[in-house]
C-alpha cells in the first residue's frame, strides 16, 4: 500500500482485500468496531472513517440495529474506490481544534471592537439558521472571522485551508451530511462562548473555549455516524474522547 495513503484507507484497502479473499463472503456481517479497530491497531475513529470509505465504494451496507454487511459480489464499483481518497471528518477536527484554538488565542490578544461586533452580528445570524441550510454557511464564516482576527495571515491561510478540505473531501462531505441527518447542527451557546472570551481579550480561556466546542464537534459526529447500531458501550466512545483531549491538550 502507498506510504502516502490515510491510515483509514489503508485499513479500508485491507478489508477490500479480505473481502476479495473470501474471509468475508457477500451477505456476511463485519465484525464490531472495536474488534477491528484491536485487529489493526488503531482507533474507532479510524475505523469508522474506513467503514464510510467501504461504504462510499459500494463494499459494504449498514443494516439498522445490526451492523455493517458485506454487499453482493458486483455491487461494488471500483472506480469509486479512489472517490473517497481524502481526509476524513476526525482527522480533519483534530487538525482544526490545534489551529482554530491558537487562532482564538490569538485573536483575543489583537481584535478590535469592530470584529467583535462582527463576531457578534455572527451570532445572531447563526441563531435564527437553526438547523437550516444556512447554518453551515454562517458557521464558517464565524470561524474564519476568527481567524482573520488572530492577526496572521498563515494562520488565516491554514484554517482557510481546512475548511475548504471540509467542503471538498468526499469522505468529510458524507460523513459531516450524515451528522445534519442525525440532527447535528452549530451550537449557538458554544460559540458564544468564545466570542465572550475573545472579548474579554482572555487567550487563554479563548483557546480552551475553541477547544472544547471542536471536541464535542467530534463527539456528535462519532454518534452519529455509529455505523454499528448494536453497540450502545458509552465507555467506548469516552475512551475515545480522552484520546483526543489528550492529543490536543498539550
Amino acid at each position: 500500500m502507498a506510504s502516502h495513503q490515510k491510515l483509514y484507507q489503508k485499513i479500508a484497502d485491507a478489508i477490500t482485500a479480505q473481502i476479495a479473499e473470501g474471509r468475508f463472503a457477500p451477505g456476511a456481517r463485519l465484525p464490531a468496531e472495536r474488534d477491528l479497530a484491536d485487529e489493526f491497531g488503531v482507533s474507532r475513529p479510524t475505523i469508522r472513517e474506513a467503514m464510510i470509505a467501504l461504504e462510499i465504494r459500494g463494499l459494504v451496507g449498514a443494516r439498522k440495529g445490526s451492523g455493517i454487511y458485506v454487499n453482493a459480489r458486483g455491487e461494488g464499483d471500483p472506480l469509486r474506490a479512489a472517490a473517497e481518497l481524502d481526509v476524513g471528518a476526525f482527522e480533519l477536527i483534530e487538525a482544526r481544534t490545534l489551529f482554530e484554538g491558537e487562532a482564538a488565542a490569538l485573536a483575543a490578544t489583537s481584535i478590535d471592537d469592530k470584529g467583535i461586533a462582527e463576531l457578534r452580528a455572527l451570532l445572531r445570524e447563526m441563531e435564527k439558521a437553526g438547523s437550516s441550510a444556512r447554518a453551515f454557511d454562517v458557521d464558517k464564516r464565524f470561524h474564519i472571522a476568527i481567524a482573520e482576527a488572530s492577526g496572521n495571515s498563515l494562520v488565516r491561510s491554514v484554517i482557510d485551508m481546512l475548511w475548504t478540505v471540509r467542503e471538498q473531501s468526499p469522505l468529510c462531505i458524507h460523513m459531516f451530511a450524515q451528522g445534519r441527518r442525525e440532527g447535528v447542527t452549530p451550537r449557538v451557546d458554544e460559540h458564544q462562548a468564545i466570542v465572550d472570551a475573545i472579548d474579554a481579550r482572555d487567550s487563554q480561556r479563548a483557546r480552551e473555549a475553541m477547544r472544547g466546542h471542536l471536541r464535542r464537534v467530534t463527539d456528535d459526529l462519532l454518534e452519529a455516524t455509529k455505523l454499528d447500531l448494536i453497540e450502545k458501550a458509552r465507555a467506548d466512545f469516552a475512551a475515545q474522547r480522552e484520546r483526543v483531549v489528550a492529543r490536543t491538550s498539550a
